[in-house]
């Protein structure tokens, strides 16, 4: 199995836990939390600023000294109703208690104290549509360069129709060079709609030293340290994923792979 898919460990509790150490990067963090009703979880950000999105499921969130009260909406993310979220600054710390069986992502990126906690979603999210024909998805921008919410992260869901691509055309974001291109870490938590059906993700560079073809079942993460990163969901499977960027720059500019530059 590739270094860069990651099989969740579990089924209850924390089922993917990505660090900078453990992904051999600097910035991008992922955990993902699933509980049942009733029960309940607590952590510090410490020096990470943090984005908690309600996958799917609700749960009574006090974060920052503060009770945010219950959030979450939709019970299956194929749903594609705009997701509750709630932003963490570094420093603090949250705790939240289910009340239905929860699936909760922990989007983690280094802090700098200069946002305070706040309510992301449902308002002010609208599914959107990228792209045509086989290249059409859709996506709920959560917290991109346009929502100045956060210190580091960049994070939007990404629904893919069965048969389409998506992160299509085939793009990188991996140099220090704004406004040209940005330096940007990144994960895939990826669903698939039936449950038993899979994906397709690759990730390489232009000269194919890292080159990568990996097939993405229900609740795969994908690290995208470098190169390009498409995705392909087959005829009969839909494909859900949430993606969480950081940098040392709070933009996103990519640069397209030389074979599809004329299609963007």
């Amino acid at each position: 199995m590739s270094d860069l898919l990651k099989r969740p460990f579990g089924t209850h509790g924390k089922v993917h836990q990505i660090t900078p150490q453990s992904a051999g990067w600097r910035y991008v963090g992922f955990d993902l939390i699933k509980l049942r009703a009733g029960e309940s979880w607590s952590e510090k950000t410490d020096e990470n600023e943090v984005i908690l999105v309600m996958v799917e499921g609700k749960a009574i969130i006090n974060a920052a000294g503060q009770n945010w009260g219950e959030l979450g909406e939709r019970m299956n993310v194929f749903e594609k109703t705009p997701p509750h979220c709630l932003y963490v600054p570094n420093g603090s710390d949250w705790s939240l208690e289910t009340t239905t069986d929860a699936t909760i992502a922990v989007c983690k990126a280094p802090g700098q104290s200069g946002h305070e906690a706040r309510k992301i979603g449902p308002n002010g999210i609208e599914l959107t549509q990228r792209g045509e024909g086989v290249n059409t998805r859709y996506i709920n921008n959560i917290a991109m360069e346009n929502e100045d919410y956060c210190d580091s992260l960049l994070v939007t869901e990404v629904f893919t129709p069965a048969g389409h691509w998506s992160s299509f055309p085939s793009h990188r974001h991996d140099e220090d060079d704004f406004p040209r291109v940005t330096y940007l870490e990144e994960t895939y938590y990826h669903r698939i709609n039936p449950g038993d059906g899979f994906g397709i993700q690759r990730v390489y560079t232009d000269d194919l030293q890292l080159n990568e073809t990996m097939a993405v079942h229900d609740g795969d993460v994908v690290c995208v340290p470098r190169g390009h990163h498409p995705c392909g969901a087959p005829y009969g499977f839909e494909m859900y994923y949430l993606n969480v960027m950081a940098g040392p720059l709070r933009k996103w500019r990519f640069v397209a792979a030389p074979e599809v530059a004329h299609l963007m």
